[in-house]
């Protein structure tokens, strides 16, 4: 069985902060009801020099095992809160959360130059 990255995998850690998405014991910390709890980590994490078409099947895979998952947003906003860096995490890659995080900053950096300048414009008025 392929080992992922050290520290990579932390299923046992709760986020900081959760999405809650559905009805659920909500003392039940999301990953008890993870898909992949039950699959192969090998499929959600890539081995070293890994060919790029074998990576690609097995993210593709470990994308499809996602899609059926009941706690995928939570597991996703986990992924990109820690962040994640390695492996497939509420159906993203890692290169997939790089792009949300820079979406997210550049969204938030708009927001605040947009406040911004509504202020200065509620103070010349």
């Amino acid at each position: 069985m392929l080992q992922p990255p050290p520290s990579s995998l932390q299923v046992a850690a709760v986020p900081a902060q959760r999405v809650p998405t559905r009805d659920r014991d909500q003392d039940a910390p999301w990953h008890t009801e993870a898909v992949c709890r039950r699959d192969e980590a090998g499929l959600f994490f890539a081995p070293s020099k890994e060919p790029t078409a074998a990576r690609l099947s097995r993210e593709e895979a470990a994308k499809r095992v996602c899609a059926r998952c009941p706690v995928m947003v939570e597991c996703r906003e986990h992924a990109l809160l820690q962040p994640e860096p390695y492996g497939v995490w509420g159906g993203l890659t890692a290169a997939e959360r790089r792009v949300v995080l820079a979406r997210r900053r550049r969204r938030d950096l708009e927001l605040k130059k947009a406040a911004r300048a509504t202020g200065q414009i509620a103070a010349a008025g």
